[in-house]
């Protein structure tokens, strides 16, 4: 199982980035995804989840500003990030299991990372 995280990057206060990851190798359409972020010396947090069926669920501080989508066809899943603060600077994974773990960093495959960062 792969799974490759891309489009991070920098961005003024108030923009927007569009994260996508792309998987291989697993049963796509039978897995939950989730996408999470951390900075250093803190905890994985939880962002957004997306299930099998398409519920979704987001974190607090995600709520109104991001939103995560999939594209069953390209297997690959996206993270819309709106309005963004210098507080969602951080590395931003994604990952999957066929067991749904909400917003848990119990998911048993993981992207490498892609930094995001915001500027003030």
């Amino acid at each position: 199982v792969q799974l490759v995280e891309s489009g991070g990057g920098s961005v003024q206060a108030g923009g927007s980035l569009r994260l996508s990851c792309a998987a291989s190798g697993l049963a796509y359409n039978a897995y939950c995804m989730a996408w999470f972020r951390q900075v250093p010396g803190k905890e994985r947090e939880g962002v957004a989840t997306i299930y099998e069926d398409g519920r979704t669920n987001y974190a607090d501080s995600a709520k109104g500003r991001f939103s995560i989508s999939k594209d069953n066809a390209k297997a690959t899943m996206y993270l819309q990030l709106n309005s963004l603060e210098p507080e969602d600077t951080a590395m931003y994974f994604c990952a999957a299991d066929h067991l749904c773990h909400g917003l848990r960093p119990d998911y048993k495959y993981w992207g490498q990372g892609i930094q995001v960062t915001v500027s003030s």
